[in-house]
């Protein structure tokens, strides 16, 4: 049996924890300046570099915009969904025998509650990141995303990359 630090957190859980905590403050910290800050509802789309701009998009569906719905049954079914995944990655997460893994595990944990935290307290989740470019005089826009989506991208990938090319990890719950 592992032992605890003083804090009562397993070591092994330990990283993806501090990358779930991480991943939120960071998220919402970006969300918080860019809304109440740089005002960027009011500026419009800013252009950062050639490919690059920071708009406002208020996300009412889930990932990618998929489900759009206003409807408050809708949302609160969203936020249900949302919790009992974020509960099963935690189990996840738990049962971990990877590093990798457990960040994998922590990011998305971060990611999902970040816009849920959005979703509670907006009635949708911020997003603020467009990738574009320009080929043949037409352009190709990518979906509008955030810090959560980055990592919820990122923590999908790594367990992509432990499932096939890491060391076993634990089974999902």
């Amino acid at each position: 049996m592992e032992s605890t630090g003083s804090s009562g957190l397993n070591s092994r859980l330990r990283p993806g924890v501090i990358a779930a905590l991480v991943v939120l403050v960071l998220d919402q910290a970006t969300k918080l300046w860019l809304l109440f800050v740089f005002d960027i509802g009011r500026r419009g789309a800013v252009e950062v570099t050639p490919f690059f701009d920071l708009v406002l998009a208020w996300n009412v569906g889930i990932s990618f915009g998929w489900l759009q719905s206003e409807n408050q049954l809708a949302q609160i079914a969203l936020m249900a969904i949302k919790a009992i995944a974020v509960i099963a990655l935690a189990i996840w997460m738990a049962r971990s025998r990877t590093l990798i893994a457990t960040v994998a595990l922590g990011l998305i944990i971060g990611g999902a509650i970040g816009n849920a935290i959005d979703r509670f307290a907006y009635g949708a989740v911020v997003d603020f990141v467009l990738l574009h470019v320009q080929l043949g005089g037409k352009t190709f826009n990518w979906y509008v995303f955030n810090l959560a989506d980055v990592a919820i991208v990122a923590g999908v990938a790594a367990l992509l990359y432990d499932s096939f090319l890491g060391a076993p990890a634990a089974k999902a719950p």
